[in-house]
Parts: structure tokens; C-alpha cells; sequence
């Protein structure tokens, strides 16, 4: 009797293990779904700092953005995102200067706000650097973004937002950096037929058969993670090019794909076969 008690007992607490081997098994694969590696460092998520947290929300009461440039638009769209995610609520945009107003813009979108900066920062930041700036003016204290260029500005935005993911102080800024290369090019060694020479993480994302009717979000959030690290320049096919990347049709899809980087980058770059000649018209 007791014998059969004990293995009633002992089949029971199998049970229950089993059912707590499930749930923990099922808790584990819900996180490894729900982080995938996508985003790379773009991760927006609500700042874990209690007391950061409500710091960023008091020193942050809305977004000014001057300026409807596509660059600036994607600056805008950045933040928006970053800002919602982040703080756990989406930013108000203002359209006048309150306490708090992040206020984003070129040097040249403004005489008034350009007036807070001093010459030799606005030197300092050169053409595609940026200038984060907290400043007590008109009876406001808010902070600047801003430089003399579009693609300045979005990397100020990237940087702002970095310093909320970091959970960095945010009340006190004064920060200029530059560029101190001037082509900061990442170079794919890819073929058009979507292998990789030299690839050990998969096909190419370039889709060469779809291009130029269809546009994958990925190449937006590619030149999203570029620019926000800097990079303003991309060469899309390998060294050993297929000549075909030189015929119309393709210089069509290359002249789709790269209205996409555009936005937040420079240039783009294809590269040729070296054995293929480029003939020279007489004009």
C-alpha cells in the first residue's frame, strides 16, 4: 500500500516537472522570437531606468523639426520612433518653442536659432557633422540639434537618441563632432545572382529580380544602421562584377535602389569587371 502511494507521489512531481520544463521552454523560445537580432543597436526599447526614465520625459515636452527635405523627414521619422519607443509615449510636435522642445534644424533653416550658436562651432561641425545644444533663451530651457547640413542633422538625431538608449544625463548638452574621413564607404562583395564571394552569413540582400518595382523594407533599415553609425556611401556589387550591372536595365534597378540610401547617405557605387572597357563618345 504504501509502496503504491510512494509511486503515485513520485508520477506526480514527474508531472509537474514536465509541465514547468514546458512553460520555461515556452517563456525562452517567446524572448528568442521576440529579439531576433534585426534591428542590430536601432533597439528602441522603453528605458529600464525608472528614474532616467521620468528625467527624459520631464526634459523632453515635444519635437520642433524646420525643413520637409526627405532627409530631414527620415531625422523626423527617427525620432518619432525612437522617442515613442523609448519614453513609452509619442513625442508632441510643436510649432512653437516650449520648456523642453527638441528643436530640429539646419543653421540655415533659422536666423534666430542659428543665432544661439557660436561661429566657431558651427565651424567645428563642418559640412556633415552636427551640434547638440541645451540652451536657456526666451524665458525656455530646451535643446538644439542641428547643422549645416541634412545628413548632419540626422546623424545629431541618431546621437541624441544613442544617449537615451545608453541612459545617458540629457539635461546639459554641448556636444560637436565631425567626420573625420570624408568617404566612409561600406563595401558589399556581392554578385548579382545574390551569392556573396567570401559570404558566410547568407544570400545577398540585394534583390536584383524584383528591383525596380519592388522596394524590401530592409533596404530602408540597412541605410538606417548606416547612417547612424556615419556612413555615407555604399558600393553594391563586388570587384568581380558582372558586366550585366553596366546594361540599361540594370543601371535602371541600381538608380531605384539607390534613391533608397539617398535619404540618409551620400553616394552609391557600382563597381565594373576589369576586364570590361568603357567606351568614350566624341561629343
Amino acid at each position: 500500500m504504501q509502496a503504491a502511494k510512494t509511486a503515485a507521489a513520485f508520477r506526480k512531481c514527474l508531472r509537474m516537472k514536465n509541465v514547468l520544463f514546458i512553460l520555461c521552454l515556452t517563456v525562452c523560445t517567446a524572448r528568442l522570437h521576440a529579439e531576433d537580432g534585426y534591428r542590430l543597436w536601432l533597439r528602441y526599447d522603453l528605458v529600464r531606468n525608472n528614474e532616467r526614465l521620468v528625467q527624459y520625459r520631464d526634459a523632453i515636452s515635444g519635437v520642433q523639426v524646420l525643413g520637409k527635405s526627405p532627409t530631414l523627414a527620415a531625422a523626423k521619422n527617427e525620432l518619432q520612433n525612437g522617442l515613442t519607443g523609448l519614453l513609452g509615449r509619442k513625442p508632441l510636435f510643436q510649432n512653437t518653442i516650449q520648456n523642453g522642445t527638441l528643436v530640429i534644424e539646419t543653421l540655415q533653416a533659422s536666423a534666430r536659432i542659428a543665432s544661439l550658436i557660436p561661429n566657431v562651432q558651427k565651424a567645428a561641425a563642418g559640412s556633415e557633422g552636427f551640434i547638440i545644444r541645451t540652451v536657456q533663451q526666451y524665458g525656455k530651457h530646451f535643446t538644439i540639434i542641428t547643422a549645416n547640413s541634412d545628413v548632419g542633422v540626422l546623424y545629431g538625431v541618431f546621437h541624441f537618441l544613442r544617449l537615451l538608449q545608453t541612459e545617458r544625463p540629457i539635461r546639459q548638452l554641448l556636444i560637436i563632432t565631425a567626420p573625420k574621413i570624408q568617404h566612409r564607404i561600406l563595401n558589399h562583395w556581392d554578385n548579382l545572382n545574390r551569392t556573396v564571394e567570401r559570404g558566410y552569413a547568407g544570400m545577398s540582400i540585394w534583390n536584383w529580380h524584383t528591383l525596380p518595382d519592388y522596394i524590401d523594407q530592409r533596404y530602408i533599415d540597412y541605410a538606417r544602421a548606416n547612417a547612424s553609425i556615419g556612413i555615407n556611401g555604399t558600393v553594391l556589387t563586388n570587384v568581380n562584377a558582372n558586366a550585366l550591372v553596366l546594361t540599361k536595365d540594370y543601371l535602371v534597378k541600381v538608380g531605384r535602389r539607390l534613391q533608397i540610401p539617398s535619404v540618409h547617405m551620400a553616394s552609391g557605387y557600382i563597381s565594373r569587371r576589369a576586364s570590361v572597357r568603357l567606351w568614350r563618345s566624341a561629343v
